[in-house]
């Protein structure tokens, strides 16, 4: 017999890579594709999970490892494990007030959840459930927006901006062309076709189209007038994109904010360096999950030469491509000090809500620990080139 799309797996979700599947299962095409897909012809994207899967392990045994450690301290913040929540655009059309969901579940980890300007849930409603987060930041064409919202998430207290920089224009996403997630297009066939998308799954349509509501995107309900659905808001987001900010810009944002500031989708190291002067407090490397120039270097390919052009002046994070503990390993061995993951809470989200996301960082922080213990490390901050074979050549 095949399976409905929202038949669950035989089997209980064991990996990242189930949970990708129960997300296929239970969304809208549209919407999975949109989250799970990349710019172009999706080298990067392929590339960002196969790069990480080619490094190995260096495995030592007969070492003291009785004792295992994998709290940090990343950006003055103390860190049951070296992982962060990524900002992942729309989630809440994922599951209901999925970014609420995501959030309660980060905090009972112990690591901080980064809410995204373009989130469903705004940032009173998330941090009224689990705390301030992380709020991650486009600096728009509108600086008044831009200031509004660098307010409100100083209001709300959260701790760190992470401003994302890879955005001069959007990506050219074929997955969201196909699916006309695009545009506004009035073709009949089109709308059938959504419609068609939508019904067939219904477990969704009563969770989350129905159950779900307010489909606005809350940080930004103020500024949209007019805007009822998340394609209006998107529209109005991208067109705000504003391909003239330079690094000069990152003054003006001090000027705004006095927490933690930190630019997200650094790949090269001159500009690496350019953030350094700019007076950021962290970097992280990022592709933008490979949505954005496709053919450019996947993050664990990028990551230490970043990581040695700016050495201790700034703490280095990264994200792409992470689906395991093990891949966490192997990026804080090639120089960061932690790793965000977003499509991987998203899948998660998708298919179980909060505890879909709870059960995956529980995931994560075993295999943390087990790659530990076996390749002879103590602590996570003990993780250098050393422990890959070939030193991370």
């Amino acid at each position: 017999m095949r399976l409905s799309p929202d038949r669950p797996l035989g089997l209980a979700p064991a990996t990242v890579s189930d949970y990708r599947e129960l997300a296929r299962r239970r969304l809208p095409r549209s919407l999975f594709d949109y989250i799970d897909g990349g710019a172009s012809a999706e080298h990067t994207l392929a590339a960002n999970v196969a790069d990480l899967a080619d490094i190995q392990l260096r495995q030592r045994v007969m070492r003291d490892v009785s004792e295992r450690v994998q709290a940090t301290t990343v950006l003055g913040e103390a860190l049951s494990s070296p992982v962060i929540l990524a900002p992942v655009g729309l989630a809440g059309m994922y599951a209901k007030r999925a970014e609420v969901q995501a959030a309660r579940a980060a905090r009972k980890a112990g690591v901080p959840f980064t809410e995204s300007t373009v989130s469903i849930c705004g940032l009173d409603e998330v941090a009224a459930a689990a705390g301030a987060p992380w709020f991650q930041l486009y600096v728009q064409r509108d600086r008044d927006v831009t200031a509004s919202l660098i307010e409100k998430a100083g209001e709300v207290g959260c701790p760190v901006l992470v401003m994302t920089v890879d955005l001069a224009v959007v990506g050219a996403r074929h997955r969201d062309t196909r699916n006309a997630m695009t545009g506004n297009s009035k073709n009949p066939l089109v709308a059938a076709r959504r419609a068609m998308d939508l019904v067939s799954h219904p477990r969704w349509m009563r969770d989350v189209a129905i159950g779900g509501k307010p489909h606005t995107f809350g940080n930004l309900e103020s500024v949209v007038p007019g805007a009822r659905t998340p394609m209006a808001f998107r529209r109005w987001v991208d067109h705000q994109f504003d391909p003239s900010v330079t690094w000069e810009d990152i003054s003006w944002v001090r000027s705004h904010w006095d927490g933690k500031l930190v630019v997200k989708g650094v790949l090269d190291p001159d500009d690496a360096k350019l953030a350094v002067e700019a007076g950021v407090d962290g970097i992280v490397v990022s592709n933008h999950g490979g949505r954005q120039l496709d053919t450019v270097p996947s993050t664990a390919a990028a990551l230490p030469a970043v990581a040695a052009a700016v050495g201790d002046q700034v703490e280095v994070l990264v994200d792409g491509g992470v689906r395991t503990g093990i891949d966490v390993v192997k990026m804080l061995a090639l120089g960061a000090k932690a790793c965000l993951v977003g499509r991987a809470w998203a899948w998660a989200v998708a298919a179980r809500g909060e505890a879909g996301v709870a059960h995956m960082l529980k995931g994560l922080k075993a295999d943390i620990d087990t790659a530990l213990a076996l390749t002879g490390t103590n602590d996570v901050a003990d993780l250098t080139p050393d422990c890959l074979v070939g030193g991370g050549d």
